[in-house]
């Protein structure tokens, strides 16, 4: 007989953090339609790639804050590095 694995831990946001990323991802929503739009006007490259840029950025920090979420409430376990010096290293990472 085997054992179903068990599932990994849900990220669960605080209602603060998960409010503010919703609106940033909505935010990024509304631009990658801002790129699609430039495209389909024939817009000028350079205005193309630095939303572009712009884009990217965010959403690199959107995804790196949900990594800080989930190093500081997901992988607490003993013998490891504490959540919070894990959270501190992705923090200078993102400088």
């Amino acid at each position: 007989m085997t054992t179903a694995p068990e599932a990994p831990p849900s990220l669960r946001f605080d209602v603060q953090d998960k409010t503010r990323i919703i609106h940033r991802l909505r935010r990024l929503e509304g631009q990658v339609r801002g790129l699609q739009k430039m495209v389909e006007e024939d817009r000028e490259c350079r205005e193309i790639l630095t939303l572009l840029s712009g884009v990217r950025r965010a959403l690199d920090s959107v995804g790196e804050e949900i990594l800080e979420a989930y190093l500081a409430r997901c992988q607490a376990s003993p013998g490891q590095p504490q959540p919070a010096q894990v959270v501190e290293v992705v923090r200078l990472l993102r400088r």
